[in-house]
């Protein structure tokens, strides 16, 4: 790719078509150059889009496709998956990228990511028809010289809705809090001006009416006069949310230091005759003031149009009382006693929670993973301000929800979210339901690519485990995933639910069995601390069910106790998983003897389980016991990065994680041209070179003798031999292809066909579509999203589940054991103690 940097052909304002092969062509709209490099952050590329194409900034959706696949979208969420983007066009000069949202494009949105360099800079305008061959020839973007929030913002650039040009936002450091008043209200009066036959109409009305009692009149005068400036002071005061009265103190004061913003408000309030807006913007500059002077203040009267206070230190002599001007249109301090008479001691400064979600918000914007214990401790640093755990966690909850959504609105979307899925992909499995509060309880999703993949590609095995989706509503993530050729992952299907109990698992087995109702006899696969055999037994006929060796494993460890002896702890482990992969009953009892020549009480606990449900030499299913990986952890790592966003934004992540694998492993797969799956012919072959040393001796014509090291008997009608690796793993083992060798058979006719290409490849066949504009549904269907039922999130409040118990284990957190202080007991407190005086 030419120097460093790929030039993205940004297609807006059409739509998808579907060709009679399932590919995908865009029709329509128009396209647009703008260059990134490695460097790129995908909000200053987000923003930049925003603004180029008149779209808003929080419902802005990038997608592209990946090399050689016309058939699935890929969205782009963050750095990683924009640099990933860059990686999969490596070695080409242009990408076609597809950019959805609604209309509109914010200016204050520019605030949100200034201050880093952006590795951006817009190209010319072309035709789509006409976009690849142009910039290819011309090359006309280069990189940015400096690092200068300013470059996101071209001088000449029209904004696409009124033709007229942006100029870029600045700020006045050198100007006070009183200064920047003014001029607002400078611009507001020349506003109004253009709307003098109104007021006056509304003026004379107001004449022909009773009147009223001065204050109420005065109050009045206040409420009519002033709604236009109350409505803009909404807008500049509210930040990227639109939250009433919350002023974005890290948009105004972006570029600023906290020590410039310090000094800066120690200038909000400058005494008597200090005029103001409106009551918001008086209520902020208070706050600013006292927050750089570092005391506390309480109000005695906080209305629309009037506001008095003092110092919150008994004695002080500091106050302050203001009031609206209707005449002058202002809202203006007529007292103020400025001197304070507390003292130093009480000089802390008790911040407002708006002020406080607007600070946190800009921390969150430089690292979203910020601790409450970091915060609270910069905060303090920063400004002086002393908070608690609380206040500062509500404050996070705040700022999370303006910059990503509400987690609370995240559920009522659900609906929506659940009818466009299923619209997208026809043939699946989507069922949501809620209690008759209309709280959430449960999601199931299988998509008709999991069904088809599991029913045509994999063999019938499925592994059922949960995971914490870690929200503050506790949600739990039940998965059935299955196992490709090669041992890999394949999600099957997936739900979350409100807790994790039995009920909520027999609810999913239920929907599972309607989703992949199969001819076929599943194995079922589970930590056995669930407590599932009895209800996969019941819901699925013919089905087998086995305990995962993970989990097992995992158990098997944290119970072991000494004393120890001959070998140690350390051959435990390998121990335990010999006798749980052994292929005879007597290798199995051998491995057990030797857990046991070292520790009697390992031995104890392992053969409490019964051989039949973990052992490969005992058990009736499908083989699985070389399995001793975490099959949920995949699933945990996928959402790692967004545990703290929305559960709409959650279910993105985690469908664009599956897309991607299916895409991946479909790609990865059209370049091998053998019989079976690159690690499975290996195994064929290293076979193959140690069946040259057998010699065969014939029985019959379906019976053979192989005799080596040891003597063996391969049944060829049973496609089995006497050493019992080919029916365990489902390829011939050495003994059978030296009787291959001397038949002149083809050895791949006789391998398990779940491990040949052609499987691998249906697997992978079709794919998951996504759901656009996830985040926000388009503006002409907002009012049947507002129509629909209404989902609340579930109760936040929940008993502990298995899983989080076992985590705390894992992570050794145990409970405080109390302490009576009166009888120095264990197990109760001085009020419940019965020990006598």
């Amino acid at each position: 790719m030419g120097k460093g940097k790929l030039i993205l052909i940004c297609q807006s304002g059409g739509e998808f078509v579907t060709k009679d092969d399932g590919s995908l062509s865009y029709d329509g709209g128009e396209a647009n150059a703008v260059a990134i490099n490695p460097e790129t952050h995908f909000g200053d590329l987000k923003l930049k889009l925003a603004e180029l194409l008149n779209l808003e900034y929080k419902s802005l959706s990038v997608k592209y496709f990946l090399p050689g696949n016309k058939q699935t979208l890929i969205t782009i969420c963050n750095d990683k998956d924009l640099k990933r983007m860059f990686d999969f066009h490596e070695g080409s000069v242009t990408a076609d990228v597809f950019v959805i949202g609604t209309s509109g494009f914010d200016r204050e949105a520019f605030a949100i990511e200034t201050g880093r360099a952006s590795g951006i800079k817009l190209a010319e305008t072309v035709s789509p028809s006409k976009a690849s061959k142009a910039l290819v020839t011309t090359d006309p973007v280069s990189t940015p010289a400096g690092p200068s929030a300013a470059n996101l913002t071209p001088n000449s650039l029209a904004d696409p809705a009124d033709g007229t040009a942006h100029s870029p936002i600045t700020y006045d450091v050198s100007a006070t809090p009183a200064d920047t008043v003014k001029k607002r209200r400078r611009a507001a009066s020349r506003k109004n001006s253009t709307d003098a036959p109104t007021a006056a109409v509304t003026k004379t009305v107001r004449k022909t009416k009773k009147m009223a009692p001065r204050r109420k009149r005065m109050r009045k005068d206040y409420l009519t006069e002033s709604d236009d400036d109350m409505e803009e002071e909404r807008d500049t005061s509210a930040g990227l949310d639109g939250t009433n009265g919350a002023l974005d103190v890290a948009s105004e004061f972006n570029n600023l230091s906290p020590e410039e913003m310090v000094a800066m408000w120690k200038d909000s309030i400058t005494g008597v005759g200090q005029e103001f807006k409106s009551v918001i913007e008086f209520r902020d500059a208070l706050q600013r003031f006292s927050i750089a002077h570092r005391f506390r203040y309480k109000f005695k009267k906080n209305e629309t149009s009037r506001a008095s206070g003092m110092c919150a230190a008994e004695g002080c002599s500091w106050s302050f009382y203001a009031s609206w001007v209707p005449s002058e249109r202002v809202f203006k301090i007529k007292k103020m006693n400025e001197t304070h008479t507390c003292g130093e001691s009480s000089k802390t400064a008790h911040p407002t929670k708006n002020w406080l979600v607007s600070i946190i918000k800009d921390k969150l914007r430089e690292s979203p993973h910020h601790k409450p214990k970091e915060i609270s401790k910069s905060i303090l640093r920063d400004f002086g301000v002393t908070l608690n755990y609380s206040q500062v966690y509500r404050g996070i909850e705040g700022a999370r929800e303006q910059l990503q959504g509400s987690y609370k609105e995240a559920y009522n979307q659900l609906p929506w979210f659940c009818d466009k899925l299923l619209e997208a992909n026809p043939g699946s499995f989507i069922k949501l339901l809620i209690d008759n509060d209309k709280k959430f309880q449960r999601l199931f999703i299988s998509f008709d690519a999991s069904i088809h993949g599991f029913q045509n590609g994999c063999r019938p095995l499925l592994f059922l485990d949960s995971t914490s989706l870690r929200s503050k509503y506790h949600e739990i993530l039940l998965t059935a995933t299955a196992l490709d050729g090669d041992d890999c992952i394949f999600p099957v299907a997936f739900a979350i639910v409100d807790t994790e109990n039995d009920d909520s698992w027999n609810w999913f087995l239920e929907e599972l069995r309607s989703a992949v109702s199969s001819s076929r006899s599943i194995t079922f696969v589970s930590d056995k601390q669930k407590g599932l055999m009895e209800s996969v037994l019941k819901i699925f006929e013919n089905a087998h069910h086995g305990y995962s060796i993970y989990h097992l494993l995992d158990n098997f460890m944290k119970n072991l106790k000494g004393p120890f002896h001959g070998e140690g702890k350390g051959s435990l482990p390998v121990n335990f998983l010999a006798a749980a992969c052994a292929a005879r009953l007597d290798s199995f009892r051998m491995s057990a003897e030797q857990v046991k020549k070292v520790s009697s009480n390992a031995f104890d606990w392992m053969m409490q389980i019964a051989p039949e449900y973990w052992t490969n030499a005992a058990f009736k299913g499908e083989s699985y016991q070389h399995i001793t990986f975490d099959v949920a952890e995949s699933y945990a790592n996928w959402i790692e990065e967004v545990w703290e966003l929305p559960l709409i934004q959650k279910l993105e992540r985690l469908l664009c994680k599956m897309t991607e694998m299916i895409n991946n492993r479909r790609m990865n797969s059209s370049g091998w041209f053998t019989k079976l799956i690159p690690s499975r012919e290996q195994l064929v072959k290293d076979a193959s070179r140690r069946a040259h040393y057998l010699k065969v001796l014939f029985s019959s014509d379906t019976l053979f003798e192989v005799q080596g090291d040891s003597t063996h008997v391969v049944d060829m009608n049973k496609r089995d031999c006497s050493c019992l690796v080919w029916k365990a793993t489902g390829l011939p083992c050495h003994h059978a292809i030296a009787v291959f060798n001397s038949t002149g058979r083809n050895v791949y006719d006789y391998c398990s066909s779940y491990f040949t290409v052609d499987s691998y490849r249906s697997t992978y066949s079709k794919s998951i579509n996504l759901v656009e504009a996830i985040f926000k549904p388009p503006a002409k269907e907002k009012a049947s999203v507002e129509e629909a039922e209404q989902v609340l999130p579930p109760s936040s409040t929940r008993t502990p589940t298995t899983h989080q118990k076992r985590r705390r284990k894992i992570l050794g957190i145990e409970h405080r054991t109390v302490t009576c202080t009166k009888c120095k007991g264990i197990g109760h407190n001085k009020l419940s103690c019965k020990e006598t005086s």
